[in-house]
């Protein structure tokens, strides 16, 4: 009610998603459905149910307000794993609901053990261990002061993973940083072994390196943009075609962004659209305003070269993206008129626009654009039937 836009989420999509997903990772390996930012633009609160349904036992985030936000959402209560920002405030709230977190400095593991110890819980961690992505990570002198932690008080700290963060693995580029990193994370866990201790679960891949480094796969992956229906680069997709010698793309997005004509004006030859003078009409022109603009995510550089559909057409953005709306050419299609859908990700007809599109018109990469579209904007589960 009273949206002048809306998205989308295929459940059907995201089944068929999941299996493909399946066929990768087997039966032994722990899929942690990764949902940080807002689920990569596709709504915690509208994907994570959906996501329950469709079978999945195992929720990351980036930061407790995102745990916190999964957990109201669940029909019954799942693992979450935070994987980076949370306050000493809000570990008591984790620690209370079960919620495990990333250790990768020794005074969090410290603050944890208080606060277990004054809850009367264990808390439940997960090692993050430096191998060379340098950005959050203990190293082999702090691992060495939480292993004294972990041996002394493991009744109260629950080492739930021993893990790391690989720098680049969707591309071949990185292949020299990565097998380095692939080997510290060895020699760190064969060290935690020799002291004694052993964690619940060993976790390293992420989407792209379950394709590339099927051997990171050990016993969790972490999955963002793949489930999602996405590949981490253009790399990975022919990986995966290569390894399973098939020329077609399985993934299905689940994300169909979308409006209405709000508006349709006739231009005369050598009028300015828009503000400024960005775009000058060469010719009598038809254009509709679609009350859609850089407030919802969709970007001002897109200004003079977004595409978008109607009548299952792609027509262009003409003048400047505006904060709640933009305009359209639709010159050449017959008969659009006020309230007729305007498509701005996904499929119309026989016709799509791909979030990689935007790419080609801007600077954005799919997660930039994804995590960006306004969570004012409503989304909605849908199971509408998808193309094998």
């Amino acid at each position: 009610m009273f949206e002048p836009t809306a998205i989308e989420i295929n459940e059907l999509a995201y089944k068929r998603n999941l299996e493909v997903l399946q066929d990768l990772h087997g039966d032994n390996v722990v899929f942690s459905s990764v949902v940080k930012g807002n689920a990569y633009g596709h709504g915690i609160e509208t994907f994570v149910p959906m996501a329950e349904r469709c079978g999945v036992r195992h929720f990351s985030v980036f930061s407790a307000d995102e745990a916190w936000r999964v957990s109201r959402c669940l029909q019954v209560p799942r693992p979450i794993m935070i994987m980076g920002m949370i306050d000493d405030n809000e570990l008591a709230w984790a620690i209370e609901k079960g919620v495990s977190f990333f250790v990768f400095e020794p005074d969090r593991l410290a603050q944890a053990l208080k606060m277990a110890q004054r809850i009367g819980k264990p808390a439940r961690v997960h090692i993050e261990v430096e191998t060379g992505m340098n950005r959050t990570g203990l190293t082999r002198r702090e691992l060495e002061r939480v292993a004294s932690l972990l041996r002394t008080h493991k009744d109260i700290l629950i080492l739930d993973g021993f893990c790391s963060h690989l720098a680049g693995a969707e591309s071949i580029g990185n292949y020299l940083r990565i097998s380095s990193q692939k080997k510290r994370y060895k020699r760190a866990l064969q060290w935690l072994d020799g002291q004694g201790i052993e964690p619940l679960s060993r976790h390293l891949a992420c989407s792209a390196a379950m394709i590339r480094y099927p051997e990171t796969m050990l016993d969790m992956v972490r999955i963002g943009i793949l489930q999602y229906g996405f590949w981490p680069s253009p790399e990975i997709f022919i990986e995966y075609c290569r390894r399973k010698k098939v020329n077609q793309d399985p993934l299905h997005r689940l994300i169909r962004w979308k409006s209405r004509v709000m508006d349709i004006k006739t231009i005369k030859t050598g009028e300015y659209i828009g503000y400024g003078t960005s775009y000058m009409a060469t010719g009598p022109m038809k254009v509709a305003s679609v009350p859609v603009g850089y407030a919802h995510g969709f970007s001002r550089g897109l200004s003079n070269h977004g595409r978008v559909l109607i009548h299952g057409e792609r027509t262009q953005v003409v003048g400047m993206v505006n904060m709640n709306m933009m305009m359209v050419d639709v010159t050449r299609i017959d008969g659009v008129g006020k309230g007729d859908e305007v498509v701005l990700i996904g499929r119309q007809g026989e016709a799509e626009v791909s979030v990689a599109s935007f790419s080609e018109f801007s600077n954005q990469l799919n997660y930039e654009l994804l995590t960006r579209l306004s969570e004012s904007i409503s989304r909605t589960v849908v199971t509408k039937s998808i193309k094998s």
